[in-house]
């Protein structure tokens, strides 16, 4: 038979070469450092090759082990895109997706009704992340991203567009002081998402506003709480127009200044090229780009 390297330590010392760490590798592998430590020291017996030097503060790939590396890594990969492809035809009634927080709430959860009255019989589990998924280490069948389009080895389908309007509560444009121009906007309390902090910037400049100056009225992590926040009246946000849909359709936002900045960049549909043909893949990828 085929003598083979022993799987655990396999994953071991891949996850080590990658991170340039046995405790970063633990941390991936649910172990402890020592653990990774032990499964790399029985592959080097196995192979009877030194694979890192250890140092005091810093591990050292070797040079077989950089030879080794890429193997491994095309293996391990390979061993998992099989695996997936195999359970994945057991689970055609489940679909796994990743979403950024404000596209699943404002855009993907009002329509979702319509894709179970025409499938009953599957299952959509939803997870929010604002990472690029790395569908070779997660579960996850399709995602929903912001960018440009462009995602190595990655299918990637235009759903939705940029298109930024400032946003606020109605009750902030009933006082006294509400802005009669887009540049009395730079005296209000305004909201920004930490990934999108340029969005106001990018905003007063379609608007032909010089934009230098401008105050942090809050900053919270995503656009989903933006939004939220705007609608109880905390101050005004700068979003993409079809994300808060819902809300400017039952009054609880409005769009003070009817101004739009459009970008090269929207959001996809990605999912892993050689996915494709896959049934739920295809039931999906249609229904969500016959929604748009």
């Amino acid at each position: 038979m085929m003598r083979l390297p022993p799987l655990n330590a396999i994953r071991a010392f891949e996850a080590a070469a990658r991170h340039q760490s046995f405790s970063l590798a633990a941390d991936e592998l649910h172990v402890t450092p020592s653990a990774v430590s032990h499964q790399i020291k029985a592959l080097e017996e196995f192979l009877g090759v030194k694979l890192f030097l250890r140092h005091t503060r810093y591990i050292e790939m070797t040079a077989p082990a950089q030879r080794y590396l890429p193997s491994v890594q095309r293996a391990l990969e390979e061993l998992n895109r099989s695996t997936r492809q195999l359970m994945g035809g057991m689970s055609d009634n489940i679909i796994t997706l990743s979403l950024a927080p404000a596209f699943a709430s404002g855009w993907l959860i009002p329509r979702l009704y319509d894709f179970y009255e025409r499938h009953p019989d599957i299952e959509i589990r939803l997870s929010t992340s604002l990472k690029l998924i790395d569908f070779d280490r997660s579960d996850c069948d399709l995602a929903v991203r912001y960018g440009e389009g462009q995602w190595a080895g990655l299918a990637a389908h235009r759903v939705l567009a940029e298109e930024l309007v400032p946003l606020c509560s109605p009750k902030l444009l009933e006082v006294d002081d509400s802005p009669k121009r887009p540049e009395d906007l730079k005296r209000q309390r305004l909201l920004f998402a930490t990934p999108r902090m340029g969005d106001w910037e990018n905003w007063f400049s379609a608007a032909g506003v010089d934009c230098t100056g401008l105050t942090v009225g809050a900053r919270l992590e995503s656009i989903a709480l933006v939004l939220e926040a705007a609608a109880s009246g905390m101050g005004y946000a700068v979003a993409n127009r079809q994300l808060a849909e819902q809300e400017l359709q039952s009054g609880r936002l409005v769009v003070p200044f009817d101004i739009a900045t459009l970008s090269e960049s929207a959001y996809y549909l990605i999912y892993p090229t050689e996915r494709k043909d896959e049934q739920k893949i295809r039931l999906f990828r249609e229904w969500m780009l016959g929604q748009v």
